[in-house]
Order: structure tokens, then C-alpha cells, then sequence
């Protein structure tokens, strides 16, 4: 019998891997919105933005490469992976309380933070996959829109309370995230697409980029993840230069709040027009716009807080609208029995790219950058990302 996603697919479904997708990446930048606070309480240096980010990211992608190579994503219950996943990491996230005083234990608990992530998101994504054999665009639009709202809400946490207490944003993202584990834990079934591995799988890297479809797919999202960790990294960063330029005071964790949690309805929409036109041409378009946010991007601190804010908000939308699609795309070319670890493989080398990129910005930021030139010069290199994209892209565009 063939599934749909309006038929024959339970209601429940979409909204528990939603709630739950939201509920268990709310921890993965619980670390950047407290770390101003941080920042003043222990002395810590403008660079540790960079290692903080770094770490969560270093931390997933070794979690990925740990999945793949053992297949576990293949071989084990997906839900039952995720929940367990996302209790670790919220673990890992608490102990940030009573641990922060030193930056190396800061550091390794946003790293395990980070492993724990890679049962989170590339499974949840397994999960939407095994569920929506059609209507997959939709389905992981609405996936990635809910982390994307979950990456955002630390800093909207932020903005409603005082800087000293940081510690209540570490509380109520770990206790969010364990419940997002449970409610996939205790109350969602493994799909009907998913075909379980009967054992460890070996996964040639080079027999599976030859396939054209998928490895334009893949080297796309590689593009894409070149822009988007850090553009969503460097936000709170932005909107700090903008105010110290125009002696302004925006909200810092309000707006980066707004600007990284609009990308949820991008992703909702996106999920649905890709239905309509294909999901190659969803993320050919949002590389685009992205790509000319990026060259654009030091004009906007010329302007007023107003154009400014909805510069950053256009940029915050099309960053990410293109990436449930990458998802659905690489998921569709990815060979059946190994779905789950192709897609671990293609996400850990995308979380790769982000380390490099923002380390990039990080070292020309500060040790090679003149300190008489304004940092926001930088931002146009992110443009790298999506002209690669773009490059790559063309032949799965004009195939759709």
C-alpha cells in the first residue's frame, strides 16, 4: 500500500516530528545566546563565539561520522534513537551550569551537546523519510522549519530575562529537549518506508557520488552550509556592530531571535511550493537570494534600523529555505538500503564545511583584519557557498 501525506499517514504524525524536532535542537545554540553573559561573568574573549559554535559543530559532526560508519541509523529503531539522543544531549547541556567556569568543560559539554544532536536531527530528518515516501519536500520542510524555530529559541529565552541569569536559558532548553526525546520515544512508531539494515553496511563514498543526481544534491547543500552556520553564528555579532555604528540599541537576543526563527516559515513555504515546482528549483531560487544577501550585506549597516533589520530578515528567510529541500533531494537519490547513513555522511561533511567557515571568519576577524576596517567587510565571503551551490546544482535543476 502506498502512503501519502494527506490519506493514509496518521494526523499525529507530522505534528509529533515537528513538536520534537523543535523541542531537541532548542540545545544547539543554547551556548551562543548565554554566551555574552558568560562573556562578562568569566572574562572570556570575543574568539570564544567562534570555539563555542565550533564545538557543538565538531561534536555533531564526529557524532555523524560515529552513526554512519557503525550504520546505526540503519540498524537501530529511529525513534527509539532519537529519544535516547536528545536525553543526552539535554544532559550535556545542563552540566553547563555548574561547569562553565572552565572554558575547557564548557567547551567539551557543547562538544557531547553536540554528538548527541547528530541522533537528533539527521535521524528526525530518517524519521520524515520513512513516514513520506511523497510529499517528502513538504513533510521535511516542515521538519527543518521546527529546528530551525528550535535553534532560534534560546535567544528569544534570552531576551526575556535578566543577563545574570543565563542559567535559567540552559534549564528550560534542557528540560524542552527531553521531553521532545520522550514525546518521540513514547508516543511515535517507526515509519512504513523504513527498510531496516540487516547489518553493518559499508558505504563507498566514491561509488555513491557517482551518482550524478545525488552528488549534485549533496554538493549544493555543501554550499549551502558554507553560508548558513555562520550568517546564523555571526548574528548576534551584526546586530552589536550596527548599534556600536549608529550608537543604536537594538535588542540584540530579541532580533536574532526573529531573524534565525523567520526561516521556519521560509522552510514551511518552501516545503509546500516544492510540490508545485520540484525541490531543485526551491533551492536553486533560495541560493540566489542568499547569495546576493551575502555581496549586499556590508551596504546594510549604512542604512536605518529599519531597512537594516529587514535586510538581515530577508537574508534569515532564504538562508534556510533551500535546505529542507537539499534534504528531501539528497534523500530521494540516496540509495534505499542505506538511506540513513548516506544522509548521516552528506550532513556530517555539510557540518564540516561549517567548522571551516567560521573559523575562516574567526581568524581573519581577529588576527588578520585590520582593526581600523569594520568587520561586517567580512560577510561577503559567505558568497563562496552559494556560487558553489549554484554551480553544482545546474544539471539536477534542468533534470527536474
Amino acid at each position: 500500500m502506498k502512503h501519502t501525506i494527506s490519506s493514509t499517514i496518521p494526523s499525529h504524525v507530522l505534528p509529533l516530528i515537528v513538536l520534537s524536532q523543535f523541542a531537541g535542537t532548542s540545545v544547539w545554540f543554547a551556548g551562543n545566546a548565554i554566551l555574552p553573559a558568560l562573556q562578562i561573568q568569566y572574562q572570556l574573549p570575543d574568539s570564544m563565539l567562534g570555539n563555542i559554535t565550533t564545538a557543538v559543530q565538531s561534536g555533531f559532526i564526529i557524532g555523524t561520522l560515529v552513526f554512519a560508519l557503525f550504520s546505526i541509523a540503519d540498524r537501530f529503531s529511529p525513534v527509539q534513537l532519537f529519544m535516547w539522543c536528545a536525553l543526552l544531549a539535554a544532559t550535556f547541556n545542563i552540566l553547563i551550569i555548574w561547569l562553565s567556569d572552565d572554558v575547557v568543560l564548557l567547551l567539551t559539554c557543547r562538544l557531547l551537546t553536540g554528538f548527541f544532536l547528530a541522533g537528533v536531527y539527521p535521524v528526525g530528518m530518517k524519521i520524515a523519510a520513512d513516514w513520506y515516501a511523497k510529499g517528502l519536500g513538504k513533510a521535511v520542510g516542515f521538519h527543518e522549519g521546527s529546528m530551525v524555530a528550535g535553534k532560534a529559541f534560546p535567544h528569544l529565552i534570552k531576551s526575556t530575562i535578566h543577563v545574570d541569569n543565563w542559567q535559567q536559558v540552559i534549564i528550560f532548553t534542557s528540560m524542552i529537549a527531553a521531553s521532545g526525546g520522550l514525546l518521540v520515544g513514547f508516543f511515535l512508531s517507526n515509519g512504513p518506508h523504513r527498510v531496516k539494515s540487516a547489518g553493518l553496511q559499508k558505504v563507498n563514498l566514491v561509488s555513491l557520488f557517482k551518482n550524478n543526481s545525488f552528488k549534485a544534491a549533496s554538493f549544493g547543500y555543501f554550499g549551502h552550509m558554507w553560508e548558513l552556520y555562520t550568517f546564523w553564528a555571526f548574528i548576534p555579532m551584526m546586530i552589536t556592530w550596527y548599534n556600536h555604528f549608529h550608537e543604536n540599541s537594538i535588542p540584540v537576543s530579541f532580533w536574532s531571535f526573529v531573524i534565525i526563527g523567520i526561516g521556519c516559515i521560509s522552510c514551511i513555504l518552501g516545503g509546500s511550493i516544492s510540490n508545485r515546482i520540484g525541490s531543485a528549483k526551491v533551492a536553486w531560487i533560495s541560493l540566489i537570494i542568499s547569495g546576493i544577501c551575502c555581496l549586499l550585506s556590508p551596504l546594510f549597516f549604512f542604512a536605518s534600523p529599519f531597512i537594516f533589520l529587514i535586510a538581515l530578515m530577508i537574508w534569515g528567510c532564504f538562508v534556510i529555505a533551500d535546505s529542507p529541500q537539499f534534504s528531501a533531494l539528497v534523500s530521494q537519490t540516496a540509495p534505499t538500503a542505506t538511506k540513513g547513513t548516506a544522509l548521516t555522511l552528506v550532513t556530517s561533511i555539510g557540518f564540516a564545511i561549517t567548522i571551516v567557515s567560521i573559523e575562516t571568519m574567526n581568524l581573519i576577524w581577529n588576527r588578520l583584519m585590520p582593526e581600523t576596517v569594520a568587520k561586517y567587510w567580512l560577510l561577503p565571503i559567505l558568497a563562496i557557498g552559494p556560487v558553489f551551490g549554484l554551480f553544482h546544482m545546474k544539471s539536477l535543476v534542468r533534470k527536474n
